[in-house]
């Protein structure tokens, strides 16, 4: 396969079939960086060498009642995590301060459970509403299943963004999750875009899904037209259903996000939660496909040193895509 002729039909306005696809997935691992050469002109065309960077809040920890495999807060989990309720204002505009002072552009207010009360969105809502005139940051909210009327109204606080992952494709859903439906998360997707946030969705790459599966979860994703795609890689946590699972290695991890990248041109593609376990010494690799990353840590695991983070876009020359909208703190 003539990579850097695929990434040009790319560039052009076509698309890859199918066979392509997985021939991406099975490229042999000595053809890989002519691969990555290929998503990064792809990348480098609509991005240029910024990296866009992102932090978690984990404003409400465990308590779910939803049964998702791979969760460590789910009702089935047996994992050992912080359990608590809807922080309170101060601490989320603490956490926004946090990610101001680091130069981090996009501030991910998340939330564990099924979908938020009314009285969880009147918090986030006031929050939300400080942050944009204090800081000026993107804000993306994730706190699950919304109403048309919650979303309108996390619209009109300012939120930007608002994430909801479809987690994996609608064949291997069922055997994720059987709480709720595939189509449960496509419904929320379109609700926020009817809403006019920008809607972020993404997936967990290594929950024993076939390559046809990781094809099929890219193509969801650029027909559901999500503007942000988080490219999550498994990291099974003890007390899961998912215990023990250890299916990727750095170079799978590497073809996966250039997949996306080739089926997904325009979008931002993030590498997200298990990068640091799952690419561990390749993670810098993963920047020429994707142009966003997570700084700090996840919801319930750690994650690299922001220290560190910074080094490797310095070393990698690239630069951090930070112009939030207001400067007065």
């Amino acid at each position: 396969m003539d990579w850097l002729l695929l990434a040009d039909r790319v560039l052009a306005g076509g698309e890859i079939t199918d066979d392509e696809a997985l021939s991406i997935l099975n490229c042999p691992d000595e053809e890989l960086l002519l691969l990555l050469q290929g998503a990064y002109r792809i990348r480098k065309t609509y991005y240029g060498n910024k990296v866009k960077l992102n932090m978690i809040m984990n404003a409400k920890s465990g308590l779910c009642p939803e049964n998702c495999g791979y969760c460590s807060q789910s009702a089935i989990s047996k994992a050992s995590v912080p359990t608590y309720k809807m922080v309170n204002k101060y601490e989320i505009l603490q956490g926004a301060k946090r990610a101001y002072e680091a130069k981090i552009g996009t501030y991910c207010i998340v939330a564990s459970g099924r979908g938020p009360s009314d009285k969880e969105i009147d918090i986030v809502v006031s929050a939300v509403k400080e942050i944009k005139k204090t800081y000026g940051l993107k804000v993306c909210a994730c706190l699950g299943i919304l109403t048309p009327e919650q979303a309108l109204r996390l619209k009109e606080a300012g939120v930007d963004r608002y994430n909801h992952n479809i987690n994996t494709s609608k064949e291997h859903h069922p055997y994720i999750t059987t709480s709720h439906t595939y189509d449960d998360r496509v419904r929320t997707v379109e609700t926020v875009k009817e809403a006019g946030m920008s809607p972020c969705s993404g997936v967990i790459i290594g929950m024993k899904e076939t390559k046809q599966d990781v094809v099929r979860m890219a193509r969801s994703l650029k027909e559901l037209d999500a503007d942000s795609i988080p490219v999550n890689f498994l990291h099974a946590i003890d007390g899961t259903p998912l215990e023990g699972t250890r299916e990727l290695n750095p170079r799978y991890c590497l073809k996966v996000l250039a997949l996306f990248r080739y089926i997904n041109p325009t979008k931002e593609i993030r590498i997200s939660g298990g990068r640091e376990v799952n690419l561990r010494s390749l993670q810098p690799f993963g920047l020429y496909a994707a142009n966003s990353i997570f700084v700090g840590d996840y919801l319930t695991t750690a994650g690299q040193e922001k220290h560190a983070d910074f080094q490797m876009l310095e070393d990698l020359g690239f630069d951090v895509d930070f112009a939030p909208a207001s400067y007065a703190i």
